[in-house]
Protein backbone atom coordinates (compact mmCIF):
# COMPACT_ATOMS: atom_id res chain seq x y z
CA UNK A 1 0.00 0.00 0.00
CA UNK A 2 1.18 3.63 -0.70
CA UNK A 3 3.27 5.43 2.14
CA UNK A 4 1.66 8.09 1.62
CA UNK A 5 -1.62 9.22 4.14
CA UNK A 6 -4.69 9.91 1.71
CA UNK A 7 -4.92 8.54 -1.66
CA UNK A 8 -8.04 6.95 -3.33
CA UNK A 9 -8.10 2.50 -3.94
CA UNK A 10 -10.23 2.41 -7.20
CA UNK A 11 -11.94 -0.79 -6.41
CA UNK A 12 -11.88 -2.54 -3.26
CA UNK A 13 -14.12 -5.68 -2.64
CA UNK A 14 -15.81 -5.47 0.74
CA UNK A 15 -15.61 -8.83 2.23
CA UNK A 16 -16.88 -8.43 5.84
CA UNK A 17 -18.71 -6.06 8.38
CA UNK A 18 -16.11 -4.91 11.73
CA UNK A 19 -18.08 -3.05 14.17
CA UNK A 20 -19.45 0.67 14.66
CA UNK A 21 -21.18 0.50 11.02
CA UNK A 22 -17.45 0.06 9.27
CA UNK A 23 -17.20 -2.95 6.79
CA UNK A 24 -13.33 -4.65 5.95
CA UNK A 25 -11.79 -4.91 2.48
CA UNK A 26 -8.70 -6.16 2.18
CA UNK A 27 -5.78 -3.90 -0.09
CA UNK A 28 -2.51 -5.38 -0.78
CA UNK A 29 -0.61 -6.16 3.22
CA UNK A 30 -3.40 -4.13 5.05
CA UNK A 31 -6.91 -4.35 6.61
CA UNK A 32 -9.22 -1.39 5.32
CA UNK A 33 -12.18 -0.68 7.99
CA UNK A 34 -14.44 1.84 5.15
CA UNK A 35 -17.78 3.73 5.92
CA UNK A 36 -20.84 3.85 4.30
CA UNK A 37 -20.34 0.17 2.73
CA UNK A 38 -21.95 -3.01 3.11
CA UNK A 39 -20.42 -6.52 2.64
CA UNK A 40 -20.35 -7.52 -1.13
CA UNK A 41 -19.67 -3.93 -2.33
CA UNK A 42 -16.90 -3.14 -4.46
CA UNK A 43 -16.27 0.67 -4.15
CA UNK A 44 -14.04 3.50 -4.81
CA UNK A 45 -12.32 4.46 -1.34
CA UNK A 46 -10.90 7.47 -0.48
CA UNK A 47 -8.33 6.83 2.40
CA UNK A 48 -7.66 9.32 5.44
CA UNK A 49 -5.68 7.40 7.74
CA UNK A 50 -3.20 5.05 6.54
CA UNK A 51 -1.30 3.35 9.51
CA UNK A 52 1.16 0.12 9.11
CA UNK A 53 -1.05 -2.80 9.19
CA UNK A 54 -4.68 -1.26 8.79
CA UNK A 55 -6.10 2.24 6.78
CA UNK A 56 -9.44 3.42 7.52
CA UNK A 57 -11.35 4.94 4.24
CA UNK A 58 -15.04 6.22 3.03
CA UNK A 59 -17.02 5.47 0.31
CA UNK A 60 -16.37 7.66 -2.74
CA UNK A 61 -18.95 5.63 -4.90
CA UNK A 62 -19.74 1.65 -5.36
CA UNK A 63 -18.09 0.37 -8.29
CA UNK A 64 -20.38 -2.28 -8.21
CA UNK A 65 -23.15 -2.60 -5.67
CA UNK A 66 -23.47 -5.85 -3.35
CA UNK A 67 -26.70 -8.31 -4.08
CA UNK A 68 -27.47 -7.02 -0.10
CA UNK A 69 -27.71 -3.43 -0.98
CA UNK A 70 -31.35 -1.57 -1.18
CA UNK A 71 -32.15 1.76 -2.52
CA UNK A 72 -32.32 4.03 0.79
CA UNK A 73 -35.85 5.03 1.68
CA UNK A 74 -35.30 8.60 2.71
CA UNK A 75 -34.64 11.42 0.54
CA UNK A 76 -32.41 13.02 3.29
CA UNK A 77 -29.88 9.36 3.63
CA UNK A 78 -27.03 10.63 1.29
CA UNK A 79 -26.54 13.87 3.54
CA UNK A 80 -28.17 13.40 7.25
CA UNK A 81 -26.14 10.98 9.40
CA UNK A 82 -29.01 9.60 11.23
CA UNK A 83 -29.95 6.23 9.61
CA UNK A 84 -26.71 5.32 7.82
CA UNK A 85 -28.07 1.53 7.38
CA UNK A 86 -30.75 2.40 5.16
CA UNK A 87 -29.11 0.51 1.93
CA UNK A 88 -28.59 -3.00 3.97
CA UNK A 89 -31.92 -4.83 4.32
CA UNK A 90 -32.99 -4.84 8.07
CA UNK A 91 -32.44 -8.92 8.57
CA UNK A 92 -28.87 -8.32 7.83
CA UNK A 93 -28.53 -4.96 10.45
CA UNK A 94 -29.48 -7.32 12.71
CA UNK A 95 -27.59 -10.27 11.72
CA UNK A 96 -24.14 -7.96 12.05
CA UNK A 97 -25.64 -6.11 15.43
CA UNK A 98 -25.50 -9.66 16.67
CA UNK A 99 -22.19 -10.57 15.22
CA UNK A 100 -20.82 -7.63 16.56
CA UNK A 101 -22.15 -8.24 20.03
CA UNK A 102 -20.69 -11.64 20.21
CA UNK A 103 -17.17 -10.62 18.88
CA UNK A 104 -16.44 -7.58 21.36
CA UNK A 105 -17.46 -10.18 24.41
CA UNK A 106 -15.47 -12.71 23.24
CA UNK A 107 -12.19 -10.65 21.73
CA UNK A 108 -12.55 -7.67 24.14
CA UNK A 109 -13.54 -9.15 27.07
CA UNK A 110 -12.28 -12.58 26.54
CA UNK A 111 -15.87 -12.83 28.05
CA UNK A 112 -17.10 -17.18 28.44
CA UNK A 113 -20.76 -17.07 28.04
CA UNK A 114 -22.53 -20.04 28.71
CA UNK A 115 -25.18 -19.19 25.94
CA UNK A 116 -26.25 -16.85 24.02
CA UNK A 117 -29.86 -15.76 22.73
CA UNK A 118 -30.71 -14.65 19.29
CA UNK A 119 -31.07 -10.69 18.81
CA UNK A 120 -34.78 -9.24 19.55
CA UNK A 121 -35.17 -7.37 16.02
CA UNK A 122 -37.87 -4.27 16.36
CA UNK A 123 -41.46 -5.03 15.06
CA UNK A 124 -41.36 -1.59 13.11
CA UNK A 125 -37.85 -0.28 11.65
CA UNK A 126 -39.71 3.24 10.77
CA UNK A 127 -41.27 5.53 13.21
CA UNK A 128 -40.26 4.21 16.15
CA UNK A 129 -38.53 7.01 18.43
CA UNK A 130 -41.42 8.62 20.96
CA UNK A 131 -38.52 11.89 20.40
CA UNK A 132 -36.62 14.20 18.08
CA UNK A 133 -34.91 17.07 18.52
CA UNK A 134 -33.71 20.01 15.49
CA UNK A 135 -32.13 22.93 15.23
CA UNK A 136 -33.04 26.33 13.28
CA UNK A 137 -29.75 27.65 11.63
CA UNK A 138 -29.21 30.38 9.34
CA UNK A 139 -26.75 28.52 7.22
CA UNK A 140 -28.01 25.60 5.02
CA UNK A 141 -25.77 22.56 4.45
CA UNK A 142 -25.13 22.13 0.91
CA UNK A 143 -24.02 19.25 -0.81
CA UNK A 144 -22.33 18.76 -3.99
CA UNK A 145 -25.25 18.74 -6.08
CA UNK A 146 -26.93 21.60 -4.39
CA UNK A 147 -22.79 23.77 -4.59
CA UNK A 148 -22.87 22.61 -8.14
CA UNK A 149 -26.10 24.43 -8.85
CA UNK A 150 -24.78 27.68 -6.98
CA UNK A 151 -27.21 27.67 -4.05
CA UNK A 152 -26.10 29.79 -0.96
CA UNK A 153 -25.24 28.53 2.17
CA UNK A 154 -27.26 31.59 4.19
CA UNK A 155 -30.76 30.17 3.68
CA UNK A 156 -32.27 30.11 6.57
CA UNK A 157 -33.43 26.00 8.00
CA UNK A 158 -34.81 23.95 10.12
CA UNK A 159 -33.56 20.36 10.59
CA UNK A 160 -30.80 18.04 12.00
CA UNK A 161 -26.92 19.33 11.84
CA UNK A 162 -24.87 18.03 9.41
CA UNK A 163 -22.31 15.56 10.52
CA UNK A 164 -18.96 16.94 11.47
CA UNK A 165 -20.32 20.23 10.75
CA UNK A 166 -21.49 22.20 13.96
CA UNK A 167 -23.07 25.52 11.86
CA UNK A 168 -24.55 24.10 8.93
CA UNK A 169 -28.21 22.45 9.41
CA UNK A 170 -29.89 19.97 7.17
CA UNK A 171 -33.42 21.30 5.93
CA UNK A 172 -35.18 18.27 6.52
CA UNK A 173 -38.91 17.92 5.09
CA UNK A 174 -39.81 14.76 6.00
CA UNK A 175 -37.87 12.57 8.88
CA UNK A 176 -39.14 8.74 8.62
CA UNK A 177 -37.75 8.38 12.50
CA UNK A 178 -41.22 9.69 14.61
CA UNK A 179 -45.04 8.94 13.55
CA UNK A 180 -47.13 12.21 12.83
CA UNK A 181 -47.83 14.78 13.30
CA UNK A 182 -44.19 15.24 14.00
CA UNK A 183 -43.42 16.17 10.62
CA UNK A 184 -46.59 18.46 10.85
CA UNK A 185 -45.46 20.55 13.71
CA UNK A 186 -41.66 20.88 12.00
CA UNK A 187 -43.25 21.97 8.74
CA UNK A 188 -45.39 24.11 10.38
CA UNK A 189 -43.17 25.82 12.24
CA UNK A 190 -40.68 26.37 9.49
CA UNK A 191 -43.81 27.43 7.48
CA UNK A 192 -45.00 30.77 10.17
CA UNK A 193 -41.35 31.61 10.71
CA UNK A 194 -40.70 31.99 7.44
CA UNK A 195 -44.30 33.70 6.62
CA UNK A 196 -43.79 36.68 9.57
CA UNK A 197 -39.91 37.13 9.42
CA UNK A 198 -38.66 35.53 12.50
CA UNK A 199 -34.94 35.10 12.72
CA UNK A 200 -33.35 31.65 12.65
CA UNK A 201 -30.46 30.97 14.86
CA UNK A 202 -27.08 32.07 14.04
CA UNK A 203 -24.72 29.17 15.41
CA UNK A 204 -21.47 31.43 15.07
CA UNK A 205 -22.78 34.70 16.11
CA UNK A 206 -24.84 33.32 18.83
CA UNK A 207 -28.12 35.29 17.97
CA UNK A 208 -31.59 35.13 16.29
CA UNK A 209 -34.62 34.30 17.54
CA UNK A 210 -35.74 30.34 16.86
CA UNK A 211 -32.96 27.93 18.09
CA UNK A 212 -34.34 24.44 18.70
CA UNK A 213 -37.62 22.53 18.83
CA UNK A 214 -38.30 19.25 20.83
CA UNK A 215 -40.84 16.93 19.86
CA UNK A 216 -42.44 13.29 22.06
CA UNK A 217 -44.94 11.89 20.30
CA UNK A 218 -46.18 8.88 23.24
CA UNK A 219 -47.20 5.67 21.90
CA UNK A 220 -50.93 6.89 24.03
CA UNK A 221 -50.98 9.71 21.08
CA UNK A 222 -50.20 12.48 23.34
CA UNK A 223 -48.09 14.81 21.80
CA UNK A 224 -45.07 16.83 24.09
CA UNK A 225 -43.34 19.97 22.33
CA UNK A 226 -40.95 22.63 23.29
CA UNK A 227 -39.69 25.49 21.58
CA UNK A 228 -36.54 26.86 22.57
CA UNK A 229 -35.31 30.57 21.79
CA UNK A 230 -32.21 32.26 21.89
CA UNK A 231 -33.99 35.60 22.84
CA UNK A 232 -36.81 37.17 24.92
CA UNK A 233 -39.39 38.57 21.98
CA UNK A 234 -42.61 37.96 23.77
CA UNK A 235 -44.37 39.85 21.23
CA UNK A 236 -43.14 37.07 18.42
CA UNK A 237 -43.17 34.27 20.95
CA UNK A 238 -46.82 33.96 21.67
CA UNK A 239 -48.30 34.49 18.57
CA UNK A 240 -46.66 31.76 17.65
CA UNK A 241 -47.26 29.33 20.18
CA UNK A 242 -51.01 30.37 20.39
CA UNK A 243 -50.95 29.39 16.20
CA UNK A 244 -49.23 26.36 16.84
CA UNK A 245 -51.35 24.98 19.76
CA UNK A 246 -54.61 25.54 17.99
CA UNK A 247 -53.70 23.32 15.16
CA UNK A 248 -54.99 20.87 17.64
CA UNK A 249 -52.23 18.62 17.64
CA UNK A 250 -50.23 19.06 20.49
CA UNK A 251 -51.09 18.10 23.90
CA UNK A 252 -48.79 19.84 26.30
CA UNK A 253 -46.64 22.94 24.61
CA UNK A 254 -43.43 24.49 26.41
CA UNK A 255 -41.37 27.01 25.51
CA UNK A 256 -37.55 27.79 27.48
CA UNK A 257 -35.09 30.94 26.51
CA UNK A 258 -32.19 29.61 26.22
CA UNK A 259 -29.27 32.36 25.90
CA UNK A 260 -26.10 30.36 26.07
CA UNK A 261 -23.63 29.12 24.16
CA UNK A 262 -24.73 25.52 24.26
CA UNK A 263 -27.86 23.82 23.71
CA UNK A 264 -28.54 22.08 27.17
CA UNK A 265 -31.56 22.31 28.53
CA UNK A 266 -30.82 20.75 32.23
CA UNK A 267 -29.93 23.74 33.82
CA UNK A 268 -32.87 26.26 32.40
CA UNK A 269 -36.55 27.01 33.37
CA UNK A 270 -38.41 25.04 31.08
CA UNK A 271 -41.79 27.33 31.07
CA UNK A 272 -45.34 25.18 30.64
CA UNK A 273 -47.74 27.35 28.10
CA UNK A 274 -50.93 25.56 27.54
CA UNK A 275 -52.07 22.06 27.36
CA UNK A 276 -51.25 19.52 30.33
CA UNK A 277 -47.75 19.88 32.27
CA UNK A 278 -47.04 16.34 31.02
CA UNK A 279 -47.58 13.54 28.91
CA UNK A 280 -48.04 10.01 29.76
CA UNK A 281 -46.36 7.21 28.08
CA UNK A 282 -47.20 3.66 28.76
CA UNK A 283 -44.62 0.04 29.19
CA UNK A 284 -47.10 -2.78 29.46
CA UNK A 285 -49.20 -1.86 32.02
CA UNK A 286 -47.23 0.88 33.59
CA UNK A 287 -48.12 4.66 33.11
CA UNK A 288 -44.99 6.99 33.18
CA UNK A 289 -44.93 10.94 33.57
CA UNK A 290 -43.15 12.57 30.45
CA UNK A 291 -42.07 15.98 31.13
CA UNK A 292 -39.69 18.23 28.18
CA UNK A 293 -36.74 17.24 31.13
CA UNK A 294 -37.35 13.51 31.34
CA UNK A 295 -35.32 10.70 30.46
CA UNK A 296 -37.01 8.16 28.88
CA UNK A 297 -35.86 5.47 26.04
CA UNK A 298 -36.28 7.01 22.78
CA UNK A 299 -38.29 3.65 21.32
CA UNK A 300 -40.81 2.54 23.56
CA UNK A 301 -41.80 -0.25 21.61
CA UNK A 302 -38.24 -1.99 22.05
CA UNK A 303 -37.97 -0.79 25.71
CA UNK A 304 -40.48 -2.95 26.56
CA UNK A 305 -38.84 -5.86 24.88
CA UNK A 306 -35.45 -4.80 26.31
CA UNK A 307 -36.94 -4.35 30.28
CA UNK A 308 -38.35 -8.22 29.39
CA UNK A 309 -35.44 -9.51 28.42
CA UNK A 310 -33.48 -8.07 31.82
CA UNK A 311 -36.52 -9.10 33.63
CA UNK A 312 -36.26 -12.77 32.52
CA UNK A 313 -32.78 -13.19 32.99
CA UNK A 314 -33.24 -11.40 36.55
CA UNK A 315 -35.64 -14.42 37.73
CA UNK A 316 -36.63 -12.76 40.79
CA UNK A 317 -38.31 -14.21 43.39
CA UNK A 318 -41.30 -12.77 45.75
CA UNK A 319 -39.17 -11.85 48.55
CA UNK A 320 -35.91 -10.36 46.90
CA UNK A 321 -34.57 -6.88 46.89
CA UNK A 322 -34.16 -5.39 43.51
CA UNK A 323 -31.16 -3.09 43.22
CA UNK A 324 -31.89 -0.89 40.54
CA UNK A 325 -28.16 1.21 39.74
CA UNK A 326 -28.29 3.78 37.85
CA UNK A 327 -31.93 4.17 37.69
CA UNK A 328 -32.38 7.36 35.74
CA UNK A 329 -36.98 7.40 36.13
CA UNK A 330 -37.07 4.09 37.85
CA UNK A 331 -38.24 2.64 34.59
CA UNK A 332 -36.73 -0.54 34.68
CA UNK A 333 -37.16 -1.61 38.60
CA UNK A 334 -41.09 -0.46 38.63
CA UNK A 335 -41.27 -2.74 35.00
CA UNK A 336 -39.74 -5.18 37.51
CA UNK A 337 -41.89 -4.69 40.71
CA UNK A 338 -44.30 -7.10 40.53
CA UNK A 339 -42.15 -9.97 40.38
CA UNK A 340 -40.07 -9.16 43.82
CA UNK A 341 -40.59 -7.47 47.04
CA UNK A 342 -38.54 -4.33 47.12
CA UNK A 343 -36.77 -2.04 44.94
CA UNK A 344 -33.75 -0.16 46.00
CA UNK A 345 -32.96 2.99 43.16
CA UNK A 346 -29.96 4.85 43.06
CA UNK A 347 -29.62 7.69 40.25
CA UNK A 348 -26.73 10.91 40.23
CA UNK A 349 -29.28 12.93 38.66
CA UNK A 350 -31.53 14.45 41.58
CA UNK A 351 -34.45 15.51 38.96
CA UNK A 352 -34.49 11.79 37.49
CA UNK A 353 -34.85 10.55 41.15
CA UNK A 354 -37.58 13.14 41.68
CA UNK A 355 -39.62 11.82 38.48
CA UNK A 356 -38.98 7.87 39.58
CA UNK A 357 -40.65 8.60 43.18
CA UNK A 358 -43.56 10.18 41.38
CA UNK A 359 -43.55 7.06 38.78
CA UNK A 360 -43.49 4.78 41.71
CA UNK A 361 -46.80 6.38 43.56
CA UNK A 362 -48.17 6.55 40.27
CA UNK A 363 -47.97 3.07 39.29
CA UNK A 364 -48.68 2.04 43.35
CA UNK A 365 -45.73 0.60 43.70
CA UNK A 366 -45.30 0.67 47.25
CA UNK A 367 -41.69 -0.78 48.43
CA UNK A 368 -39.70 1.38 46.19
CA UNK A 369 -36.96 3.65 47.75
CA UNK A 370 -35.19 6.10 45.41
CA UNK A 371 -31.81 7.69 46.20
CA UNK A 372 -29.82 10.57 44.87
CA UNK A 373 -26.32 9.77 44.86
CA UNK A 374 -23.41 8.51 44.03
CA UNK A 375 -23.70 4.78 43.87
CA UNK A 376 -20.64 3.79 45.56
CA UNK A 377 -20.56 6.49 48.01
CA UNK A 378 -24.67 5.38 48.63
CA UNK A 379 -24.29 1.70 48.97
CA UNK A 380 -21.90 1.66 52.10
CA UNK A 381 -22.69 -1.51 55.23
CA UNK A 382 -24.79 1.41 57.12
CA UNK A 383 -27.23 1.67 53.90
CA UNK A 384 -27.21 -2.12 53.29
CA UNK A 385 -27.79 -2.26 57.37
CA UNK A 386 -31.00 -0.56 56.84
CA UNK A 387 -32.21 -1.31 53.76
CA UNK A 388 -30.94 -4.53 53.54
CA UNK A 389 -28.67 -6.35 50.70
CA UNK A 390 -29.71 -7.06 47.17
CA UNK A 391 -30.50 -10.17 46.09
CA UNK A 392 -30.31 -9.28 42.27
CA UNK A 393 -28.82 -5.94 41.16
CA UNK A 394 -29.85 -4.23 37.15
CA UNK A 395 -27.19 -2.03 36.03
CA UNK A 396 -27.46 -0.20 33.07
CA UNK A 397 -24.94 2.59 33.08
CA UNK A 398 -23.73 5.36 30.13
CA UNK A 399 -21.93 4.11 26.99
CA UNK A 400 -18.54 4.68 29.53
CA UNK A 401 -19.54 1.88 31.22
CA UNK A 402 -18.82 1.36 34.96
CA UNK A 403 -15.77 3.22 36.75
CA UNK A 404 -13.39 0.81 38.06
CA UNK A 405 -14.78 1.95 42.25
CA UNK A 406 -17.76 0.52 41.16
CA UNK A 407 -16.68 -2.70 39.59
CA UNK A 408 -14.98 -3.47 42.62
CA UNK A 409 -18.48 -1.98 44.76
CA UNK A 410 -20.37 -4.75 42.94
CA UNK A 411 -17.68 -7.55 43.15
CA UNK A 412 -17.60 -6.73 47.39
CA UNK A 413 -21.51 -7.10 47.50
CA UNK A 414 -21.70 -10.00 45.58
CA UNK A 415 -25.62 -10.13 44.90
CA UNK A 416 -26.96 -13.56 43.76
CA UNK A 417 -27.58 -11.93 40.03
CA UNK A 418 -26.62 -9.26 38.55
CA UNK A 419 -28.00 -8.10 35.27
CA UNK A 420 -26.26 -5.39 33.05
CA UNK A 421 -28.01 -3.59 30.17
CA UNK A 422 -25.47 -2.20 27.92
CA UNK A 423 -26.22 0.73 25.04
CA UNK A 424 -22.52 -0.03 24.69
CA UNK A 425 -21.07 -3.96 24.25
CA UNK A 426 -17.27 -2.69 23.89
CA UNK A 427 -17.08 -0.65 27.60
CA UNK A 428 -19.56 -3.80 28.61
CA UNK A 429 -17.18 -6.83 27.63
CA UNK A 430 -14.38 -4.51 29.47
CA UNK A 431 -16.41 -4.51 32.75
CA UNK A 432 -17.51 -8.27 32.66
CA UNK A 433 -14.41 -9.30 32.46
CA UNK A 434 -13.50 -7.51 35.48
CA UNK A 435 -16.60 -9.34 36.91
CA UNK A 436 -15.52 -12.36 35.83
CA UNK A 437 -13.39 -12.54 38.76
CA UNK A 438 -16.58 -13.49 40.91
CA UNK A 439 -19.06 -14.50 38.39
CA UNK A 440 -20.44 -16.71 35.34
CA UNK A 441 -21.92 -14.87 32.18
CA UNK A 442 -24.63 -17.39 31.96
CA UNK A 443 -26.93 -15.63 29.17
CA UNK A 444 -26.25 -12.30 26.90
CA UNK A 445 -28.90 -11.35 24.23
CA UNK A 446 -28.79 -8.20 21.76
CA UNK A 447 -31.98 -6.06 21.79
CA UNK A 448 -31.67 -3.63 18.15
CA UNK A 449 -33.45 -0.28 19.71
CA UNK A 450 -31.96 1.86 16.97
CA UNK A 451 -33.13 0.30 13.57
CA UNK A 452 -30.65 1.57 10.24
CA UNK A 453 -28.11 2.70 12.55
CA UNK A 454 -25.16 0.61 13.84
CA UNK A 455 -26.11 1.00 17.41
CA UNK A 456 -26.78 -1.85 19.26
CA UNK A 457 -28.25 -2.77 23.37
CA UNK A 458 -26.89 -5.75 25.25
CA UNK A 459 -28.44 -7.36 28.44
CA UNK A 460 -25.85 -10.19 30.09
CA UNK A 461 -26.73 -12.55 33.01
CA UNK A 462 -24.48 -13.25 35.62
CA UNK A 463 -24.54 -15.20 38.43
CA UNK A 464 -22.41 -15.50 41.43
CA UNK A 465 -19.72 -18.53 41.57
Amino acid sequence: MPKKKKFIIPELEILSYAAEGKCIGRYQDKIVFVEGVVPGDVAEVFVHKNKKDWAEAKCNKIVKPSSHRQIPFCSHFEDCGGCKWQMLPYPQQLMYKDQQVRDQLQRIGKVQVQEYLPIVGAESDRLYRNKLEFTFSTKRFLNRRDLESGLSFDQPVLGFHAPRLFDKVIDIETCHLQPEPSNAIKNFVRSYALQNHLSFYDIREHQGLLRNLMIRVATTGQVLVNLVFGENQPEQIFPLLDTLFDQGQISSLHYTINTKLNDSLYDQNIIHYRGSQVIEEKLEDFVFDISPKSFFQTNTRQAENLYRVARNMANLKPSDTLYDLYCGTGSIGIFMSKHCGRIIGVETIEDAVKDARINAEKNHVKDALFFAGDVIKVCDDHFFTKHGRPDVIVIDPPRAGCHDDLLNKLLHIRARTIVYVSCNPATQARDLQRLSEAYHCTQSQAVDMFPHTHHVENVVKLELK
